[in-house]
């Protein structure tokens, strides 16, 4: 009797605590806190710098040891920090597409008819995340795999495969919060918020492959290093942007300005790589998605 009591007190805690950072991080002005982050962040006062990162390493556990430097201009600079060489190591197995970020494994696996998993029993449509109607049917029995980047991990995002970035498409949207909170509560979360559809061919094989950065809360703007704009709530340019950036396996694609998502799809043939599940630690440069055996 008291065990049952004291499960029900401590799940109804649980149902507490995640209606309390559902409501802090969602049912406040999400895209003018984004937009007022995104100037915030970029203070270079020393006095501001030094207490911003101070409280959100408060909240955070940001690795700061492995960053190319130690000194910061502002929270914006230490959220976009660079790595040390060798921090990460790409693997050069031809035939494996490497992670494009430190990440969780969010939802994953087949890809049914045209529709994927946002969370437990959200499915969503491709063709809303996409677009692109040739892209959904390319991607038909294929596979996908949900990379979400938390506020304390690494917020730069590299090629997974030689390749080139053929097309960009920019879409605008919300900013709700990617966590797994809202997951569980927003349906169609990723199809509200602001992204940006990257089509890339890989060399090996000319297979389609497409990345979705997917924006949130607090995430001011996604940088690309390939295109001369800074793609963003207040981005007025055009939408899709025809490219042909080419890309060596782990050169660096761009970067979000905190945490976010990666949506990565591959056609049939695709293989997920061995420990790839719902809630597994990956980081960038590690074995994601084995490619095709060649005929």
């Amino acid at each position: 009797m008291n065990v049952a009591m004291n499960l029900r007190s401590v799940l109804a805690q649980v149902a507490t605590q995640e209606d309390l950072n559902f409501l802090l991080t969602n049912r406040i002005p999400r895209q003018l806190t984004t937009q007022f982050m995104g100037w915030f962040s970029k203070i270079e006062n020393p006095i501001i710098r030094d207490l911003s990162i101070g409280v959100w390493r408060l909240f955070a556990d940001p690795d700061l040891e492995e960053a190319a430097k130690t000194d910061f201009t502002s929270l914006h600079d230490c959220f976009i920090r660079e790595l040390k060489p060798g921090a990460r190591a790409f693997d050069l197995d031809p035939a494996v597409m490497v992670s494009p970020c430190d990440a969780i494994v969010g939802a994953c696996g087949d890809i049914a008819g045209t529709e994927v998993i946002q969370a437990k029993g959200f499915p969503y449509a491709v063709q809303d995340l996409l677009i692109d109607p040739e892209l959904v049917q390319h991607y038909r029995g294929g596979q996908y795999v949900t990379l979400r980047l938390t506020s304390s991990m690494y917020h730069r995002f590299h090629a997974p495969h030689d390749g080139r970035v053929e097309r960009a498409t920019y879409v605008s949207g919300d900013t709700w919060n990617t966590n797994p909170i809202a997951l569980k509560r927003v349906e169609r979360l990723f199809c509200k918020n602001e992204r940006v559809v990257l089509r890339t061919r890989l060399d090996a094989g000319n297979h389609l492959i497409t990345l979705v950065p997917v924006a949130s809360i607090l995430v001011a703007s996604i940088r690309l290093h390939f295109l001369n704009v800074l793609l963003h709530l207040k981005h007025r340019g055009p939408n899709v942007i025809e490219c042909d950036a080419r890309f060596r396996k782990g050169e660096e694609l761009g970067w979000f300005e905190l945490g976010s998502t990666i949506v990565v799809f591959a056609p049939k043939g695709f293989a997920l790589c061995e420990g790839i599940t719902d809630g597994q630690v990956i980081q960038v440069g590690q074995p994601l998605l084995r490619l095709p055996k060649s005929r």
